[in-house]
């Protein structure tokens, strides 16, 4: 075995070995797999072997078709069959809900380029004789879906590996990973020691205990997971062989199936999960099943047999029950992990089989080129942070197991794992009546209903009851005063003497002069979106950058990335600043109230940013608003919190102050036409695509800038825009296509009700020929096309003059 290598993956499982056959195909041959047993060993052999597009994410689509498209190549290189069955698999709907979602699903697929057509249930039953159509309302058919052979495809990731020089070896643990003051690791074997540039977990069931190998624990859970196959079926028997019956999956039945032989497979996610080994995944586990559990699954089974009456008639040959990794959102969680350096993870990846090519392709591309060619937040493991416990990891994964087959509603917030990060307002908020979510594992207030009772909501893809709630919210801000809190912004701090020239050098806009905020882009050295902060210069040496509060990890591994040697020191600050900002034109009224400094237009301008005590604290009090009004942002410790907003609530009653939330800030920022990160900027878009290059100082250095400057001579090949929506009781979310003439164009990015112009908006991009004012276009929601038309001028003060006054 050799002494050193430029990438050691750790795990032979199907995610391994395609990392391995990725980093190889893209040029990196001295790259190994170290696999602790044989291949497929853990998960990968067990594994039911059904594929399909389909994911909440259209990236992680994508990625699926990528992974089922890459099959025959793996297989012609390889020569390893990969079982490929291409069957066609359809999605079936029992009830209007899930018509609906089916119908999302297919908007996604028209902007995606995926196949994606309804079928009637007569012609699904038709393609598929064994289903009862009588239970069905609709299906939608993909001709991509179908079966693998697990084991076949594993190996044949790894033997094309080997075409391009790739190597791996087998029954070789890690039993030891130290890192060296260069930044390299040291990997321990029996068979000897490799020093390698980068390591990746690639660990699977044994994710976990990789990952503590170096410090690093990850939030994830092996679940039990059951599926049977059936006795020879006489309907399949007398089938054509080549006619083999395509695979399915039934949503509110919560099963999956598929032809195995002359038999049928069925699986299912049951209500009640089972996590396996919470206390750590034993060393000497490998090509082991687990005690099939019936009981566990017989309500689920019962209504497989009712749906496929065939499989009621069928005896069941086989009942596995193995383990299955999950993450708390049941996304995989790829790529460098914050605080490490050159230690990266592929892990959590449940569905290796149909996600298992894209996550090599992002790996591969992320750790040769710099950055995966799209944006993988969906899966990127810096979206959770030390909030994300290995007990949060338990909870969480067996949440999303739970409900892997269940719809989740654009409204709708998860019960478990909460409360897990509070801020110290969190039970004045609740007894207020406030609807509460999380984000980066902080509480945070959606809207607020008319008391604790009062407080809930029904999930729906419709308007629902909170509609009513936050318009009085947006038109307390708009016409007198609102308080949000604010503690779930990122924040971000740079000092030393050389904190401007780095950050000058980081940002792409201009970075400002004490005193005073600006806003900047990030970008990645292929010039695509990588963040927009906000930069406040406190003084000379001392900085603080204000951002996404989900993205807080992910810039700071971006930070660290480009950290000089000395003169700069960087940290997360996040959790060292809550606050409350105000916002409507009786805020400075109320600032004033609790200000001794004078807080006049002239006295402290938009844009301008200091250190000084309101409510008898110490802030940073900002004049800065994201609702478009005359506003403020006062950050404090988080020990003056509850002072700082009881001194607001009562010097503001007069003056009609009232607590808002997300929702309402939201609606605010749409008639104002302002983007948000993770929806409208992501590292899918350029600066010229999203409008960010309004805010590039093009005269001076920065990351990204040679691709931005030539995208900005030939011109971007789709744009931003804002559009109204001719609707009645429904709004976009995000992902619905946009048409002109029957051909879709481009896809919403965001969008909402606009309160307080009373219109229905829509952000999405589209190509620049459709991007001029008053462009007429078609926003699908739900099946339906409804008129949309682009509006160029904010629907709201459109010169800024309240913001500003």
């Amino acid at each position: 075995m050799q002494s050193h290598a430029k990438v050691v993956i750790i795990g032979g499982g199907v995610v391994g070995c395609s990392i391995l056959f990725h980093l190889a195909k893209f040029g990196w041959r001295d790259v190994v797999l170290l696999e602790r047993s044989e291949l497929t060993s853990g998960s990968s052999w067990h594994a039911a072997g059904q594929i399909h597009t389909i994911s909440s994410d259209p990236n992680i689509s994508r990625l699926q078709g990528y992974t089922i498209n890459l099959y025959k190549e793996i297989e012609e290189l390889s020569g390893q069959s990969c079982g490929m069955h291409a069957t066609g698999g359809f999605y079936l709907a029992s009830n209007q809900d899930w018509y609906d979602y089916l119908k999302r699903e297919r908007s996604k697929a028209r902007y995606m380029g995926l196949d994606q057509e309804f079928i009637s249930v007569e012609e699904a039953a038709r393609r598929h004789p064994l289903i009862d159509p009588s239970r069905y309302v609709a299906a939608l058919w993909d001709p991509l879906d179908g079966d693998i052979d697990p084991s076949g495809v594993t190996y044949a990731y790894a033997k094309a590996a080997r075409h391009y020089g790739g190597t791996y070896h087998t029954h070789t643990p890690v039993i030891e990973t130290s890192q060296k003051p260069d930044g390299s690791w040291d990997v321990v074997t029996p068979s000897g020691t490799i020093n390698a540039e980068y390591i990746v977990n690639a660990g699977g069931l044994w994710a976990r205990e990789v990952g503590q190998l170096s410090g690093v624990d990850l939030p994830v859970q092996p679940m039990e997971h059951h599926y049977l196959i059936t006795e020879a079926i006489p309907e399949i028997v007398e089938r054509d062989p080549e006619d083999r019956l395509p695979a399915g999956i039934d949503y509110e039945g919560n099963i999956y199936f598929r032809q195995e032989r002359q038999g049928m497979l069925l699986g299912t996610y049951e209500p009640r999960s089972t996590p396996w080994k919470v206390e750590g995944t034993p060393q000497d586990f490998g090509h082991e099943l687990l005690a099939p559990d019936l009981d566990r699954i017989a309500d689920r089974l019962e209504l497989g047999f009712e749906r496929i009456p065939a499989l009621g008639r069928a005896g069941i040959k086989d009942m596995i029950n193995g383990p299955f990794t999950f993450g708390p959102d049941g996304n995989p969680m790829i790529g460098p992990v914050p605080g490490m350096k050159n230690y990266w993870v592929a892990v959590g990846v449940m569905a290796g089989f149909c996600q298992g090519g894209g996550v090599g392709l992002c790996m591969a591309e992320w750790m040769i080129e710099g950055e995966p060619s799209i944006d993988v937040w969906a899966m990127d493991v810096a979206r959770f942070g030390e909030f994300a416990t290995p007990e949060y990891g338990t909870i969480k994964s067996s949440e999303n197991y739970e409900r892997r087959f269940v719809m989740t509603f654009p409204n709708e917030t998860l019960p478990k794992g909460r409360r897990q990060k509070t801020t110290a307002l969190y039970d004045r908020l609740v007894a207020r009546g406030a609807v509460m979510d999380a984000s980066f594992g902080l509480e945070h207030v959606l809207w607020f209903a008319d008391g604790p009772d009062d407080a809930h909501e029904e999930p729906t893809f419709k308007r629902s009851r909170a509609h009513d709630y936050v318009a009085a919210e947006v038109k307390a801000v708009r016409e007198a005063v609102g308080m949000i809190e604010i503690a779930n912004f990122a924040k971000h701090t740079v000092s030393g003497p050389g904190a401007r020239a780095f950050l000058d050098r980081l940002c792409a806009g201009r970075v400002p002069k004490p005193g005073r905020l600006s806003l900047t882009p990030l970008l990645t050295e292929a010039g695509r979106l990588y963040g927009d902060l906000t930069v406040a210069c406190l003084d000379e040496e001392n900085f603080i950058l204000f951002g996404s509060g989900a993205a807080q990890e992910m810039h700071r591994r971006w930070f660290e990335k480009y950290m000089p040697g000395e003169g700069v020191s960087y940290r997360n600050a996040s959790d060292e600043w809550h606050g409350m900002a105000i916002s409507g034109p009786n805020s400075r009224q109320l600032l004033q109230r609790l200000c001794r400094d004078d807080v006049s237009g002239e006295a402290l301008k938009f844009r301008d940013i200091r250190r000084t005590y309101v409510a008898g604290v110490p802030v940073l009090l900002a004049r800065v608003s994201f609702s478009g009004e005359l506003g403020y942002e006062i950050y404090c410790a988080p020990q003056y919190l509850i002072k700082l907003c009881s001194r607001l609530e009562e010097e503001g009653a007069d003056l009609g102050l009232r607590p808002y939330g997300n929702r309402a800030l939201m609606s605010l920022r749409l008639e104002k036409n302002w983007g948000a990160w993770t929806l409208d900027f992501r590292p899918d878009f350029t600066p010229a695509q999203s409008g960010l290059d309004a805010f590039i100082n093009w005269e001076k250095d920065f990351i990204g800038k040679e691709a931005a400057l030539a995208e900005k001579t030939s011109g971007p090949d789709k744009r931003l825009v804002v559009m109204t929506v001719a609707t009645d009781d429904i709004d976009v979310s995000n992902d619905e296509a946009i048409m002109k003439d029957g051909t879709c164009i481009g896809y919403v990015s965001s969008g909402g009700y606009a309160h307080h112009v009373g219109k229905s908006v829509a952000f999405g991009y589209v190509p620049p020929e459709f991007s001029t004012d008053g462009t007429d276009l078609q926003v699908e929601i739900l099946g339906d096309l409804y008129p949309a038309k682009v509006i160029a001028r904010p629907l709201y003060d459109p010169e800024g003059a309240r913001m500003r006054g």
